[in-house]
């Protein structure tokens, strides 16, 4: 005798949970890209969406949780275009021109800031943040050795530190521009290639 083939419900339900979940990170992405935490409401990305706003909540407990969830997100994707602005360059100095532009004009920017200091009023949800720290922190690392150091262009410190000093210079250009009301400033910009150019450049080279 036959047995009952099992029924695909459970399987389609998990599919379409994704895809909820999916879409609500997706809608929450666009919609902090320009917008602070507090001015946008889990029933708007709901609606984005085109899910219930019990689905925020469903799927990841508060709309604080789906933000720092989505900041982090584009924040590791913004990442991975800065890794490939940087890769199409041959000089240091349009290498760090690459990278730092591509960083500092990104929306995905100014939404993890706010993610990172919304965790200390939310410790809850800090793990998240600082993995994703850690993950920029790693791939940065790979990047000095993979981009910079396999191109013979020394550098001045070991590719652990270059790293986090990239990002540190990239966070701080993004906290100052915050406080100005500024999204990109040039000068800002031009003055941390030159303080990221010191980290990176070829000893004795030409940077040109």
């Amino acid at each position: 005798m036959d047995r009952p083939s099992t029924p695909a419900y459970p399987s389609a339900t998990r599919a379409a949970g994704r895809q909820t979940r999916r879409a609500l990170l997706d809608a929450a992405s666009r919609l902090f890209a320009d917008r602070r935490l507090a001015s946008v409401s889990g029933s708007e990305i709901a609606r984005e969406a085109g899910a219930f706003p019990s689905q925020v909540t469903y799927y990841f407990g508060s709309k604080e949780a789906l933000f720092v969830e989505a900041a982090c997100r584009g924040m590791l994707r913004l990442a991975a275009e800065v890794e490939r602005a940087g890769a199409r360059t041959r000089t240091p100095r349009g290498y760090v021109r690459a990278v730092v532009h591509t960083a500092l004009g990104a929306s995905a920017l100014l939404p993890f800031v706010e993610a990172a200091l919304l965790v200390r009023q939310r410790p809850e949800l800090a793990p998240l943040v600082r993995d994703t720290f850690e993950r920029l922190h790693t791939e940065g690392e790979r990047a000095v050795v993979e981009k910079l150091i396999a191109r013979g262009w020394q550098i001045r410190a070991e590719p652990a530190v270059e790293a986090r000093g990239f990002w540190a210079a990239i966070f701080g250009v993004a906290v100052e521009g915050a406080a100005r009301g500024e999204t990109f400033n040039r000068a800002s910009a031009e003055a941390t290639v030159q303080l990221v150019l010191n980290l990176y450049a070829e000893k004795g080279g030409r940077t040109a």
